[in-house]
């Protein structure tokens, strides 16, 4: 039995996703936004590791500045996680003293996470740590230029209702 390889063209072959520049392939947007997602994630990790919380707990923090007390269901959606993976992360930031779990009025099975004192301490002193992270992040682009990418990123991360 003999097997084909596949014809390659000139096209096919300039059309494969390589996660370079220049890539025309029409991955080539989700490969860049993997590649900026992956340097990002690394200089706010960095930020993160002397206040002794991940990524995944800063994330769970920042649905609760923003929000408020947050339902843990609620927290699984806004962080793309899962119920097992939201527990254990509420588990973890109890555990710190940065969040606590509260029943919710009228439903004792329900429970809210609430950010403590303590929680927003951290939560400051993240931003503090990250600034100059992010200034490195951005230090290629000229001037105007990070405020623009992040104008094209939150249309991009967050279309008008109805685009998405």
């Amino acid at each position: 039995m003999t097997t084909h390889a596949p014809h390659r063209t000139a096209h096919s072959a300039t059309s494969r996703a390589t996660d370079r520049p220049g890539d025309t392939s029409p991955f080539a947007l989700a490969l860049l936004l993997r590649r900026a997602h992956w340097r990002a994630a690394a200089a706010m990790t960095e930020a993160l590791r002397p206040l002794g919380v991940e990524l995944r707990h800063f994330a769970v923090l920042i649905v609760l500045v923003d929000r408020g007390p947050t339902m843990q269901r609620d927290l699984a959606a806004e962080t793309g996680s899962d119920k097992a993976g939201i527990m254990r992360v509420v588990d973890d930031l109890e555990r710190m003293g940065l969040a606590v779990r509260k029943t919710v009025p009228g439903d004792r099975r329900v429970r809210a996470v609430e950010i403590t004192p303590q929680g927003v301490e951290l939560f400051d002193a993240a931003h503090v740590a990250a600034e100059p992270l992010a200034e490195r992040l951005v230090a290629e682009l000229g001037p105007g230029e990070p405020e623009q990418l992040t104008g094209l990123l939150t249309r991009f991360a967050h279309p008008a209702e109805g685009e998405a």
